[in-house]
């Protein structure tokens, strides 16, 4: 039986701000911690999905990011420490992240989530077919504005998230609600 799991972005979802802070610096919104547990329990695999170009800068260490993640909850983690500019496959809004997800750990995407305070996590999640919930924390409030006024239509069609949440915890409310 294919198993099912939450994608998680890091900055801006589930703490800090709109910009990277590395490992150490990082401070979790409230709730969070307690909502990952519940989500957990109620039988959901739960993975960090993010973009960390620092690493690749020498600014900071997967192994740091990946420590740091675990210890808030994460099951795994999927982190992409490529430049913008590189052209990987696993850079979102790239889906090869989730792809490599599915198939190391027997998932249907179909029944995934992603929450992200991002555009380009939405896109991912469109592209693999998970469900899309946005949060307004981050940059989420500039990516919902900008869906409001229509600014992400084109290439990818018309990407809507299936829930937009004011923070982490009311994302993980409509999961264990509506999912």
């Amino acid at each position: 039986m294919l198993q099912r799991a939450i994608f998680i972005d890091r900055d801006g979802t589930i703490g800090g701000s709109d910009q990277v802070e590395y490992p150490g610096e990082f401070k979790l919104f409230p709730h969070v911690r307690d909502s990952i547990d519940k989500l957990k329990k109620s039988g959901w695999f739960i993975f960090s999905f993010t973009n960390q170009p620092g690493i690749s800068k020498g600014k900071a260490a997967k192994e740091d990011y990946e420590l740091e993640l675990k210890e808030f909850g994460f099951d795994k983690v999927y982190l992409c420490a490529h430049q913008q500019n590189e052209g990987c496959k696993c850079r979102k809004p790239s889906t090869g992240k989730l792809v490599q997800a599915a198939m190391e750990n027997d998932l249907d995407l179909q029944e995934c989530v992603v929450i992200g305070d991002r555009w380009t996590d939405m896109i991912a999640a469109h592209e693999a077919g998970c469900r899309k919930v946005l949060v307004r924390t981050g940059a989420g409030e500039e990516a919902f504005t900008n869906y409001k006024n229509s600014a992400y239509y084109g290439i990818w069609g018309a990407v809507s998230p299936d829930y937009v949440a004011p923070e982490f915890q009311e994302a993980a409310n409509w999961i264990l609600a509506t999912i």
